[in-house]
């Protein structure tokens, strides 16, 4: 028996409504992916529309009789009460530390927020002195009320641990807290052709520049909006990504077909700092390159449940078909361990061979114009 699309009831002040559908029901996805402000959500592997009548009996009419509902009550927010004086002082000195270790804004965000949560469930307790089955208990009580998920169990055992660790600074040893199990994955990754539609969909000139710099350099979201004028390295060859994911500075390859792109780009736009800019002159938003993506996926017909960093991981993907050597690739994707770049080598095998951009490989022996 064929499993059953899952429409989450939406509360009423819900701003979507959320849906699970089955991954062999191509169709029924295609039919909800054509819906005006249909959305995928990755993290949860669930699609969702706004929250309107009329969408709601689309979604019903699409679906036919393949579908049941369930209330919504995955993922829910973990909630906590307002804090005493003495553990707002201790968040005060978490926070301090946190900056004063120069942990990015996201980072000192998510840390203080699991911080906050784990204080205030133990509000009558003395925290110095809790025990490492106390703390797990409350990890087991996060999982089991708000269904979290193992990245946001990970997250609040990093934010238990340091301040353990570096606020109280205890021993590493002295809590050793169980973590979820990992889960391995292999990265999604895009073909060649599907990569030269996705990067080609735009028609404005800024946004097809944003998707080939990503891919031609195998670059976070993070690096492509932190980009500066001054970091392409045109007589080089490079692009310079400073202060990467965990604050580290790389160097990656600078394709020919981008810096034709980028000159282009630059006499139409003239950006004045960042290389790219948002309307008002200041650094282009994380959300603005999701949307750009978000279109050009939905013009290109590619792989429903590609994300921006999918063109990061078909970057080293196709590296690799082409025979560089993965030391190389580790280097320019900034990887501190080989271990993490060798997920791309359970695909694929490796010789040795001149780095060049991928992007200018699909270029040079394209085939996939008559498709776009």
């Amino acid at each position: 028996m064929s499993m059953l699309a899952i429409i989450y009831t939406p509360k009423h002040n819900a701003r979507r409504i959320k849906m699970f559908i089955p991954y062999n029901e191509a169709g029924l996805r295609a039919q909800i992916k054509s819906m005006n402000t249909s959305f995928y959500h990755p993290q949860q592997k669930l699609w969702s529309v706004v929250n309107t009548v009329e969408n709601l009996e689309e979604i019903k009419k699409i679906l036919h009789s393949k579908y049941e509902f369930k209330s919504e009550d995955r993922a829910l927010p973990v909630t906590h009460s307002s804090l005493s004086e003495k553990s707002m002082l201790l968040m005060a000195t978490y926070e301090q530390k946190l900056i004063l270790k120069a942990y990015s804004r996201s980072t000192i965000q998510t840390y203080k927020h699991e911080f906050k949560s784990f204080l205030a469930f133990f509000e009558n307790a003395k925290i110095d002195e809790l025990t490492k089955d106390e703390i797990e208990g409350y990890l087991a009580h996060l999982i089991n009320k708000f269904k979290i998920s193992e990245v946001k169990q990970n997250q609040a055992v990093n934010a238990i641990k340091w301040f353990y660790e570096k606020v109280l600074e205890k021993p590493k040893e002295y809590y050793n807290i169980t973590r979820p199990k990992k889960i391995k994955t292999l990265p999604s990754v895009l073909s060649e052709e599907e990569v030269y539609k996705l990067i080609n969909a735009p028609t404005n000139i800024k946004h097809k520049t944003i998707l080939y710099t990503i891919y031609s350099g195998g670059l976070r979201l993070g690096d492509v909006i932190n980009l500066r004028i001054r970091d392409v390295h045109s007589k080089e060859g490079y692009l310079y990504i400073k202060g990467g994911k965990g604050k580290k500075d790389r160097k990656t390859v600078l394709s020919h077909t981008l810096l034709t792109l980028l000159r282009e780009y630059y006499t139409k736009e003239k950006p004045a700092y960042w290389l790219f800019e948002g309307q008002d002159g200041g650094q282009y938003s994380p959300r603005s390159v999701q949307a750009i993506f978000r279109q050009s996926m939905t013009k290109s017909k590619i792989n429903p449940w590609a994300t921006v960093h999918t063109l990061r991981h078909s970057f080293a993907t196709h590296l690799l078909q082409n025979g560089v050597n993965l030391r190389n690739i580790q280097v320019m994707l900034g990887h501190h361990s080989s271990r993490t770049t060798e997920i791309y080598t359970q695909v694929l095998g490796i010789s040795n061979k001149k780095i060049e951009s991928p992007l200018d490989n699909i270029v040079k022996n394209n085939m996939f114009d008559k498709n776009i």
